[in-house]
């Protein structure tokens, strides 16, 4: 009898410890899958975060030979350092610069070889180099099409922190500020990184550019390459190293929920490699709820709630 109620004990213990590992892992394993959530997530680049060697003269040439407004500006005498937000439109609805002046270490800004440049659309390219070059502006590319005979007119800027800026030649855009342009050393692991983590498609056939000994592939959200925002992946043949520099910090990205994006996020890392760096949840002071990562190069990727960052520039 006694032997017969241990085991009825033992019993009882082993289906109470897999009720509660089925609670657990009821709370901890997604209804749906993530993964397919990701794609049907509403999604948008929000800002990317830079530090700038001199604020003011940063803002002048975007303003004055990009076309940019300044949409915020605050100084913090105490931290000793000052930010901006500089772009086409509002914030609520444009991909925006997030620029930030470290006040005691303006002459330490290290632009580095990781990032490779950013995009901006322009209606006359050919005046705008021009005016770019009278005023001492440095031009790397002078504009003309990629090929002989091709149709889409570019050419490449830096502007005073050594950043280096392509501009294309289009009609009006909804997102002038069109591109981000980032050289990783896994282009296809890259882009499987960036459409399953991070819900991205993408938009047109890797192209390889072999005389210019590069291969580059553009992502995004939606479908119509010339009315929104991309990232440019880009494989440079045969560099093994790049500088990472002080410059270019991260990029923000909208999402309508911050845990099952983490979540996606950790399972593509397990995956494909990258690291989930902050957990989601709320920032202290905002109440805003990011979580953020890295990817398969180490560029850091920032998720954050949509209607928390309306009720945060409302604030503002």
């Amino acid at each position: 009898m006694v032997e017969t109620k241990h085991e009825q004990l033992v019993c009882f213990i082993i289906l109470f410890l897999s009720l509660i590992g089925s609670s657990i892992a009821a709370r901890t394993v997604p209804h749906e899958d993530v993964l397919e959530w990701v794609k049907k997530d509403s999604r948008r680049f929000l800002r990317a975060n830079i530090r700038v060697g001199d604020l003011d003269r940063t803002i002048k040439f975007y303003t004055e030979f990009f076309g940019m407004k300044v949409l915020s500006r605050k100084d913090f005498p105490e931290e000793k350092y000052s930010n901006a937000v500089v772009g086409f439109g509002p914030q609520e609805t444009n991909f925006v610069l997030g620029l930030t002046c470290h006040h005691n270490a303006m002459d330490k800004l290290d632009v580095g070889t990781a990032f490779d440049h950013f995009g901006i659309t322009t209606q006359d390219i050919y005046n705008t180099v021009e005016k770019i070059r009278s005023n001492g502006g440095v031009i790397t590319r002078e504009p003309g099409p990629l090929t002989e005979g091709g149709t889409t007119i570019f050419a490449f800027v830096k502007d005073p922190n050594g950043y280096s800026f392509e501009l294309l030649q289009r009609p009006p855009t909804p997102e002038p500020l069109c591109q981000m342009c980032i050289n990783v050393f896994d282009i296809d692991r890259s882009i499987e990184f960036y459409n399953k983590a991070l819900g991205m498609n993408l938009l047109l056939p890797k192209f390889n550019a072999t005389e210019e000994q590069y291969t580059i592939a553009m992502l995004g959200y939606g479908s119509n390459l010339t009315e929104t925002t991309i990232i440019e992946l880009k494989y440079n043949y045969n560099v093994t190293q790049y500088t990472r520099g002080n410059g270019y910090a991260q990029v923000a990205i909208g999402t309508n929920d911050v845990y099952k994006s983490a979540a996606a996020v950790e399972l593509v890392t397990k995956e494909l490699g990258g690291k989930l760096i902050r957990p989601p949840g709320p920032i202290p002071k905002t109440k805003t709820k990011i979580t953020a990562s890295l990817d398969t190069d180490g560029f850091q990727t920032v998720l954050v709630d949509n209607q928390d960052y309306l009720k945060e520039l409302k604030k503002q």
